[in-house]
Formats: C-alpha cells, structure tokens, sequence
C-alpha cells in the first residue's frame, strides 16, 4: 500500500494523516428483480442483504461468489399487520452486537423540499426468522436532527461504536454520528445526548459503507441529483476533528444511472455497488489499495 503524508498547519495545532493511494473499477454487471428500486446492500456473514422499494420495503437475502450472486429464497417484508411501515429502506446499521438499526427517508413533496426521516430499532435475528417487522419492530426515532433523509451505519471513532448517518440535499450537508444506546431508545434525534458529532460533506450522499481496518468512511453519492456515480473516501477521525469532510480520494465512474449503495466483501479488493434501474442493477467492483 501506497501513502503520502501531509502536514496540515492549523491555529491551533499540527495535524498529520495519510492519503491512501485507491483506485475503484468496475469488473462485471447483472440484474436482480423483485427489489423494485434497489436501494443499497450490506453484507454480513458471507450473505449480501439488497433491499429495496417495491410495493412494500423489502429486503432479500444472496450468496455471493466470484462474480455472481444467487437468491436464497429468503426474503423480509418491512410490514407490521400487514401495513408498509419502511416503503423506502435507506442503510442497515448492523455490527452483531449493538442495535441494528434501519433507515427510512420519505418525500413528502414533489420538489424534494420537504422529508420525514425515521429510523427504526429493529430485532434482526427476528426479522429474518419471521420475514416481517411483527414482534420485531422495537422502536421508531424521528430524524429530525436531519436536513434531508436518513442512512444509518455503524462506524467507530475514538475506539467506540457510533451510528453514522448523512444528507442528500445540496445545502448544508453534513455526517453525523449518533450514540446507539441513547438512539435505540429515543423518541427523536435531537433528543439530548443522541447527537455526538458531526461535520460537513459534499452533496447527494445516498448510502455510506465504514472500513474500520482502514478508519475510512467511504460516501456513496450522487454527481448530480439522482444521476451517475461518485464515491468519496475520507478519513473520519479528521473529518471529526476538522468539522469537514477530509477527502483521501474521489472517484467517479462514468455510469448515467442512479448509485444507491456499495459494500466491500470478504476482502478489501472486491465490492458490490448497486443502483435503482430496473437492469443491470447489481455490480461488482475491484479495489486496489
């Protein structure tokens, strides 16, 4: 691995950290139906869990091999009684300890202007032996600490858990870090002691995916709203103590459609990034460091 190291000067002190030397291509492209507008993945345990907006929130289950992706037949329908609860999943925070915690970003007008944003405490194991959020729904938090969505991720900081979540607009983004006990039991994320830290970031970020051997936070956005593909890879103990996204290297890729997640796999050289057309909506990617 490559790394250049830089002296920032600043008023008060001397700040030192390494720009990593990555580089992101797309190797092969397939589609999987039954997602509606596929709306990101996380992969935990060897399986990838895509999830997406169909006539209900939905979440479905892969095994993942080189190059190819296979549907278990397990699939999750974010309903309760029967009603759509998460119409539009946006991040699963998940460590196998903590919370797990589920996004929902809703438009509530049709300029973008206007947003609910909610996250939900869910009971993972549960979800996923019974298929619904019946039983497993185990509290709702509005995320009006928000400007524009919701898109909760674990990442560590100070040697501690934080949920993590970003804005979508293009006015006053910023990545905030949220406390996940005080947010598994809080009625609104403005409620004390649940907001942590937070700092600026550029805009139209749709998902964002933590590298904990590499403290790196990678933002999966947008170019323009809505449309082609850009991913930002920033050092997040500096972004923190900065107040500001501290970019070690942004990516574009030269695709037209709308990127919605990414997650590395079992290894730091390949990925699945997916996107919400209808085709060619799932790809992987190599990664050299």
């Amino acid at each position: 691995m490559r790394a250049f190291y830089f002296i920032l000067i600043c008023t008060a002190e001397i700040v030192t950290f390494s720009r990593v030397d990555v580089n992101l291509a797309l190797s092969s492209s397939l589609t999987l139906d039954s997602l509606g507008a596929c709306q990101g993945v996380s992969y935990q345990g060897n399986k990838a869990y895509l999830y997406g907006d169909r006539e209900v929130g939905v979440i479905r289950t892969y095994t993942v091999e080189k190059n190819n992706i296979t549907y278990t037949g397990q699939e999750v329908k974010l309903t309760e009684g029967g009603q759509d609860v998460i119409n539009h999943p946006t991040c699963i925070a998940y460590t196998g300890k903590g919370p797990t915690f589920i996004g929902n970003s809703i438009r509530l007008n049709p300029e973008g202007t206007k947003w609910r944003a909610v996250i939900y405490n869910v009971n993972w194991e549960g979800l996923l032996r019974t298929g619904t959020l019946d039983g497993n729904l185990l509290n709702t938090i509005e995320d009006d600490a928000c400007i524009q969505g919701t898109r909760p991720e674990y990442v560590q900081y100070q040697n501690k858990w934080y949920v993590a979540t970003a804005d979508y607009g293009d006015k006053r983004n910023e990545v905030r870090l949220y406390d996940p006990e005080r947010l598994a039991t809080a009625k609104k994320t403005s409620d004390p002691g649940v907001v942590v830290k937070r700092f600026t970031c550029s805009p139209w970020v749709q998902n964002l995916h933590w590298i904990p051997s590499k403290g790196i936070l990678v933002l999966i956005q947008n170019q323009i709203e809505g449309r082609r593909w850009r991913f930002t890879f920033v050092d997040l103990n500096q972004s923190v103590k900065q107040g500001k996204q501290q970019v070690i290297k942004e990516i574009d890729i030269d695709k037209a459609d709308e990127l919605e997640g990414f997650t590395l796999l079992n290894d730091q050289a390949t990925g699945l990034a997916v996107t919400s057309s209808r085709t060619s909506n799932v790809h992987f990617v190599g990664l050299t460091w």
